[in-house]
């Protein structure tokens, strides 16, 4: 370690990647391969009657087709385990019939080729029942119930809610907001919304999965945490963490994209079942439709500041669209509370943050995991604070940063109410 001060350390994978040699999920290959694809439900809220998949089994070189029936716990979440396996009649989990965005899967075909599986999975035939769909995320209501959250789990953390569409709440309260706005020379109201955004990692979602020697399910996938796909691929196939191994391979991108499943229990689920090594990999289009985004925001802020350039308080409300399952929300969303008022002294702060269910595809961890949209946000107000006071923006922000032995605004005032 001493040898490697103040010298230019090669990082250790980067030879193969230069070269080729680098082996990523879709260059993973095994003797007696087969390959799957994936049904998505291409439809935002329905429920689901029936599936036929006669015409699907009876294609040349189809090995299974497998339905949410097939799913041992069908269900999994990094937070909280409120999205099924596979959507469909018949699981072992009820809520499991209903579809809650496009991307939500609905059978997995298993063929000798990659070919024959897309065709089979082509004549799969499934009635739905289309139900009221929610795309905004600042209506809220009882009645649209989303999630799909079996009674009893374990929350992973108090601020998760699930109380009509709420997945999450946070908030800060310091000082006397109201009582401020009569200290403020300057006044700035103003809403933002920042869209949702795709990662575009360079390997689309891919992986291979097999029994190994030791007659353990082994997925090699790409991921952003292996500990945590163990235990949702085992808690969804019923088995002990010990029967299932999780390799990484070269990740080929992932900011955030790939903390969530996509490919990993399906594949483990196959190879399980058919005892043969199983492949699967996404067009960019179905990565597209299958993985999450970053979150869409709305911000609604009022900050106040006095005309020797000090800022006196600071409303701000926060709702973001997380989309059919929770996934990452409640964490991203605790950041944006922490970061939502910049790095600046504010003596009176007040702020809530909310997480809502939509028929949105999921939203979860993207880069700045939060920051992003609430700091764009904080800095835009700052700009039109110091345009109000005509005080060069940069002057102004000097006057208000934290200093050394400044606590941030949500040191003590932070909830999770």
């Amino acid at each position: 370690m001493t040898r490697s001060i103040g010298q230019s350390v090669p990082r250790v994978d980067a030879r193969a990647k230069v070269t080729g040699e680098a082996k990523y999920p879709g260059d993973l290959t095994m003797d007696g391969m087969l390959y799957a694809k994936i049904l998505f439900a291409g439809r935002p809220h329905a429920r689901i009657l029936n599936i036929d998949t006669a015409a699907a089994e009876a294609y040349p070189g189809v090995a299974a087709v497998f339905t949410a029936r097939d799913v041992p716990k069908n269900e999994h979440g990094l937070q909280i385990p409120d999205q099924p396996v596979l959507c469909g009649p018949g699981s072992s989990k009820p809520g499991a019939d209903v579809v809650r965005y496009v991307g939500d899967q609905v059978a997995l075909v298993v063929a000798e080729s990659e070919r024959n599986a897309a065709r089979a999975r082509d004549l799969i035939r499934v009635e739905y029942e289309d139900l009221p769909v929610l795309t905004d995320p600042s209506k809220r209501s009882s009645l649209q119930r989303l999630s799909f959250i079996p009674y009893g789990i374990e929350r992973a953390s108090p601020e998760i809610k699930t109380e009509g569409n709420l997945i999450s709440h946070h908030q800060i309260r310091k000082g006397d907001v109201e009582a401020a706005w009569a200290q403020a020379d300057v006044i700035v109201e103003s809403e933002y919304r920042s869209p949702s955004q795709e990662h575009a990692f360079l390997q689309p979602e891919a992986g291979l999965a097999y029994i190994d020697s030791e007659d353990r399910v082994t997925v090699v996938a790409a991921g952003q945490w292996t500990s945590e796909d163990q235990h949702q691929i085992a808690r969804a196939l019923s088995l002990p963490a010990e029967r299932v191994r999780v390799i990484y391979p070269a990740i080929g991108g992932a900011f955030g994209g790939r903390e969530d499943m996509s490919v990993q229990v399906v594949l483990a689920l196959a190879a399980w079942k058919l005892r043969r090594p199983v492949k699967i990999v996404w067009s960019r289009g179905e990565s597209i439709l299958g993985h999450c985004k970053r979150h869409p925001f709305w911000v609604h802020s009022k900050w106040g500041a006095m005309r020797a350039g000090r800022l006196v308080a600071a409303e701000i409300r926060i709702v973001a669209d997380g989309g059919a399952y929770c996934f990452t929300t409640n964490k991203v969303l605790g950041n944006a509370t922490t970061t939502c008022a910049g790095p600046y002294e504010i003596p009176n702060l007040k702020v809530d943050v909310d997480g809502v269910y939509t028929n949105n595809p999921p939203s979860g961890a993207f880069r700045g995991f939060g920051s992003p949209q609430a700091l764009f946000a904080a800095e835009t107000q700052m700009n039109k604070l110091a345009e109000a006071l005509a005080m060069d923006p940069v002057e102004f922000r000097l006057k208000n940063l934290l200093r050394e032995g400044s606590r941030p605004q949500w040191a003590r005032h932070f909830l999770r109410a």
